[in-house]
């Protein structure tokens, strides 16, 4: 597919309202706006998750289990286009495999994922409802 193609949503393929049905509604992963006023695409990742304090989806006797959680890629604001930064989540899905996991978390809602990644980024610097960007903004209010 070349870069830059408008492909049509396809309504067909899921529900666009979960992290997953969203992606494969509009072939591509979503995006939210965070507190701190930045684009964040989301991504699903999963990884062995033994030690995962989370009951399994379907979980069965035995065996290794994995983990899903959600990673959020942070895109740059001015410029061009590029990776700024990133957050993950801790495991929010276990299961017996790492398909089973991901197919799991991928039915959150968009309204779910954008409260994980509030909390994300009220961990990373307090309740300070914006920032960067916004603080630039601030400043200049009033003043021209």
């Amino acid at each position: 597919m070349p870069h830059g193609q408008f492909i049509p949503p396809d309504p067909s393929k899921g529900d666009e309202s979960t992290i997953g049905g969203y992606a494969a509604v509009h072939g591509r992963p979503a995006a939210l706006e965070g507190r701190d006023g930045k684009s964040y695409s989301i991504e699903i990742l999963s990884d062995t998750a033994d030690d995962a304090p989370l009951p399994a989806v379907g979980a069965s006797a035995g065996g290794p289990r994995y983990g899903a959680y959600l990673l959020f890629v942070q895109w740059s604001r001015l410029g061009a286009q590029r990776v700024e930064g990133h957050l993950e989540s801790e495991f929010l899905v276990t299961a017996d495999s790492a398909a089973e996991a991901e197919r799991a978390l991928g039915a959150m809602p968009l309204t779910e994922a954008q409260r994980v990644l509030d909390t994300l980024l009220r961990e990373r610097y307090g309740d300070t409802a914006r920032r960067g960007w916004s603080a630039i903004e601030s400043d200049d209010e009033g003043h021209g």
